[in-house]
């Protein structure tokens, strides 16, 4: 029971088994000192990169016939729930989804489900978890990278439900269902809401994120009525900013074309040239970028800085349009003169204020951004378990797009096995910034 709230809130602690501990106390007890977790996998900002493969060939998948098969989709949904987060890697973003669950359970007053907390060490210690805890109708939350969530994958087989917080998308499919925040939404979102044929540029950071976004990009543009028309990227200490940024602006080649109009100009004693010249005088450049918007899917003090560079290059921020994506969802970006009528995609912050003020209150800290999946996804849990849904039942209830579930981040449904949500168009305006469709 917690003694957070006034009520209390159901969720067991339980970082490890009671025969885990007792065989490792036997094992230190017998050898001589050794750091026993000196080859444990340390989580990666990019999923999709796997440092280590050592441990692999523990994880031995268990085959099931047909008949077995059967009876084990026919198995209802247990109301005991197992929440699986690193405990030494990405501590602040385990903590920050425990502290949100808990207040997820406390805030709907969920009484019908209990959920555990299990914290592992490294991949063996998440398969002695998944050993012990597996069992037909068990539902499971947790991972943060595709290593991880591939170990859970491996007990499909025996019945249970797995909701993954990882990124990467090839591990959705079986029993494993993706609920992070995806970018792909963000451009849907985007490319939906720009008038026909906008003829749009990417500039986009050489990380993580901004290499993804650079991937996805192409198939959801064909799929518009608008078109990618320029693309440059930029390192993350920005060093090369200032020339990525004048070359998708076309910078020098229209200053060349200015230089050149000068002296066209100046070689003219008519009225109108010598007009037409004390006009041009004032430009830096002459001629259009050849886009109508610029996407930046960038974030931290890197986009504050990058936003002024490019009217500065002769951007304009009256001609072209700014563009971000969910990652601009923060007030910190808001009052930046050169993001003044600025687009991106997200939801308006009203609908999630009230869980992050309790949230702060409670915990005494920010959350991190997805702390509002728990919320969603404690509701979805509580539902099925609620209508005693067997395992059949939940996976046509997930599957089934056609239903569209109310969340904390706007409506959402799942398509093979990842959520997709359909989010707004948000525009900043003197700190704020407020939906426009």
């Amino acid at each position: 029971m917690s003694s957070r709230f006034p009520i209390g809130v159901q969720i067991i602690y339980n970082p490890f088994s009671k025969l885990f501990i007792i065989s490792t106390l036997i094992f230190i007890a017998s050898c001589t000192p050794v750091n026993n977790f000196s080859k444990k996998i340390i989580l990666n900002k990019n999923p999709n990169n796997i440092e280590n493969n050592s441990n692999k060939e523990i994880f031995v998948q268990t085959k099931v016939d047909k008949k077995q098969k059967n009876n084990l989709i026919n198995q209802e949904i247990i109301n005991e729930v197992e929440i699986i987060l690193p405990k030494t890697s990405n501590i602040k973003i385990s903590k920050s989804l425990i502290n949100s669950f808990e207040l997820s359970v406390y805030k709907k007053n969920i009484d019908n489900v209990d959920f555990n907390i299990n914290q592992y060490l490294d991949l063996k210690d998440l398969d002695k978890i998944l050993k012990l805890k597996s069992k037909p109708g068990k539902i499971f939350i947790g991972t943060l990278s595709s290593e991880a969530t591939s170990v859970v994958k491996q007990y499909c087989d025996q019945g249970i439900l797995f909701f993954s917080f990882t990124s990467d998308k090839s591990q959705a499919g079986s029993c494993v269902y993706l609920i992070n925040f995806f970018p792909e939404d963000d451009l849907i979102a985007l490319f939906n809401y720009f008038p026909k044929e906008s003829k749009v540029a990417l500039l986009y950071p050489e990380n993580f994120y901004g290499f993804n976004i650079n991937n996805i990009i192409d198939p959801i543009a064909a799929e518009s009525k608008s078109i990618i028309v320029n693309r440059a990227s930029y390192k993350e200490n920005l060093s090369d900013a200032r020339k990525s940024i004048k070359k998708l602006s076309k910078y020098e080649f229209r200053k060349k074309e200015l230089e050149r109009q000068k002296k066209i100009l100046e070689n003219k004693n008519d009225e109108i040239s010598l007009n037409a010249l004390k006009k041009i005088q004032k430009f830096e450049t002459l001629g259009e970028v050849g886009f109508t918007h610029i996407i930046l899917p960038d974030y931290s003090i890197r986009l504050l800085e990058i936003a002024p560079l490019l009217p500065f290059y002769d951007v304009d921020p009256n001609k072209v349009k700014f563009v971000g994506t969910g990652v601009w969802d923060d007030s910190a970006f808001f009052n930046e003169p050169s993001l003044q009528g600025a687009i991106f995609s997200g939801i308006e912050k009203e609908n999630r204020n009230n869980f992050f003020t309790d949230y702060q209150y409670i915990y005494k800290e920010k959350p991190i951004r997805t702390a509002t999946i728990p919320f969603d996804l404690v509701g979805i849990i509580s539902y099925m378990i609620d209508n005693k849904m067997n395992l059949n039942m939940a996976y046509d209830f997930l599957n089934d797009s056609k239903i569209k579930f109310d969340g904390i981040d706007g409506k959402f449904f799942f398509s093979k096995n990842i959520i997709f949500r359909e989010l707004d168009i948000l525009q900043i305006s003197k700190g704020y910034a407020k939906k426009l469709n």
